[in-house]
């Protein structure tokens, strides 16, 4: 782990072994952060944030990010194997999107760096005053980040924290270790100075919870299961510590009988089945019109069959296995409800064990009808590659469809009614809405969700807000 500017073993020596999760296979021993070494962590930023770091100008800071960016941009193959083999996830993916997403979230935030203002304010106090804010970092940030795209969402935590002048200690998902590791000799590489950034790999019950806890951690930025996101609430209480979450979705996908269909068709399938249905705001619930439902269907349940699942190293593949026994097992077992409480499956549902995919957790993609809105494959986050179909026949039916969940993250609507399109917009009760589109992401585009899918934005100006304070000063210029 990376603690105070140097690789250093935990504090116990104990260590958890990372799996590859296409074969089953043992990929390395990762030092197993615990409370001491969070204690450390958090030390060695408080340290930092308090000395050198508070003092790095703005313009020193952008010139640090912007060689970041650089070296994860050098270095985008390596990061991207260490993804696939880390995460399941396709190299096609991981090297011509995600990192690169990446490397420009660290160039957008480094232009934020030098951007960063107060403002002066005229006010209506007796006297003769002069009023200011000042807009300064929080402090000590805790990123505690997930396994389904573990690189780009370390970098929506880090590049705005260290724009702003915060020093963080992040803790990457037990399962995917491994490019947040990269990712520490990277900034070392860079020159930032020690402390500024640590990164803890461990638990979330030992090392997550630490860090939640810790009375010398200022902000919490979390991405992950609203249960955990709750219990880091709980946690913030103690003193009071500032807290983002970015949570799970439901996300309806909504599609007219006017709709484009040669795109909306792959396009509400990618919708769900991109990283292998391990996406927080993925269209899980596909509402089609009853028009067009049939025909929709038919060519829907094509389409995904068509999609190749393989191992992410081969570039031919277009989706990987699931990231672990565990979620697969959950996966599945959502399945049997599915098929428990009356939906019928139209593709997929059955784990694929041919060739060299048998020692892997492959879930082929799997497209559901018949389903009833309470059944609890259309309610709750399956995270896997499970789309439930349900048809609808007026606009105000899908609106009430739509916004009947505890969710609120994302959703989509296709047609070539440009009214249809804003109505739906405007309607839906979720943080992002995308229009004949899906999962279209850009650094100066803010990301979150309403509801039980978290409070606070990753990327664009309003994540800048999360990692700083205002302080507002009063100066009597009276005689």
């Amino acid at each position: 782990m990376l603690i105070d500017g140097e690789l250093v073993g935990s504090v116990s020596g104990k260590c958890f072994e990372t799996w590859n999760p296409a074969t089953g296979e043992v990929l390395a021993q990762v030092a197993e952060a615990g409370r001491e070494d969070i204690d450390r962590a958090v030390g060695a930023a408080r340290k930092a944030f308090q000395g050198v770091w508070r003092k790095t100008k703005p313009s020193d800071r952008q010139r640090l990010l912007l060689r970041l960016a650089d070296l994860i941009e050098r270095n985008v193959d390596e990061l991207a194997l260490l993804e696939v083999l880390d995460s399941g996830m396709p190299i096609s993916l991981a090297r011509s999107s995600l990192i690169p997403r990446a490397a420009e979230q660290v160039r957008y935030y480094a232009g934020w760096a030098t951007k960063i203002n107060g403002e002066t304010i005229d006010n209506s106090a007796p006297g003769d005053f002069f009023t200011y804010t000042l807009r300064e970092p929080v402090g000590v940030v805790g990123a505690i980040v997930p396994w389904n795209s573990p690189f780009v969402i370390a970098i929506w935590k880090l590049a705005p924290a260290l724009a702003a002048g915060c020093t963080v200690v992040l803790k990457p998902a037990e399962q995917t270790p491994l490019t947040a590791l990269r990712l520490g000799e990277l900034v070392l590489e860079a020159g930032f100075p020690s402390g500024v950034v640590n990164i803890c790999p461990g638990f979330g019950g030992e090392a997550g919870a630490a860090l939640a806890e810790h009375p010398d951690v200022d902000k919490i930025a979390f991405t992950g299961s609203y249960k955990t996101g709750q219990s880091i609430v709980r946690a913030s209480a103690s003193n009071l510590k500032r807290v983002s979450l970015e949570l799970g979705g439901k996300s309806p996908d909504i599609v007219f009988a006017d709709a484009d269909l040669d795109r909306a068709i792959p396009g509400t399938a990618w919708a769900m089945f991109r990283l292998s249905g391990q996406i927080c705001c993925g269209g899980s619930r596909l509402f089609v019109e009853q028009k067009i439902y049939d025909r929709f269907l038919s060519k829907l349940s094509d389409f995904s069959a068509s999609i190749k699942v393989g191992n992410g190293l081969n570039p031919t593949s277009e989706m990987g296995p699931l990231i672990s026994s565990e979620q697969f097992r959950r996966v599945s077992g959502y399945i049997q409800s599915g098929l428990e409480q009356g939906a019928k499956l139209v593709c997929g549902g059955e784990r694929l064990l041919t060739g060299d995919l048998r020692n892997g957790y492959f879930m082929p993609p799997t497209v559901f009808e018949h389903v009833k809105p309470h059944n609890k494959i259309a309610q709750e986050e399956i995270f896997g590659p499970v789309i439930c179909v349900i048809p609808f026949k007026e606009i105000d039916e899908v609106i009430a469809l739509s916004n009947n969940t505890t969710y609120g993250l994302a959703g989509g609507v296709w047609t070539q009614n440009v009214q249809k399109a804003h109505a739906i917009a405007k309607a839906l009760q979720s943080g992002v809405v995308w229009v004949n589109c899906f999962n279209v992401m850009d650094p100066a585009v803010p990301f979150g969700g309403y509801k039980m899918s978290g409070y606070g934005r990753d990327s664009g100006a309003d994540a800048l807000e999360q990692y700083t304070q205002v302080k507002a000063v009063w100066v009597n210029v009276g005689s």
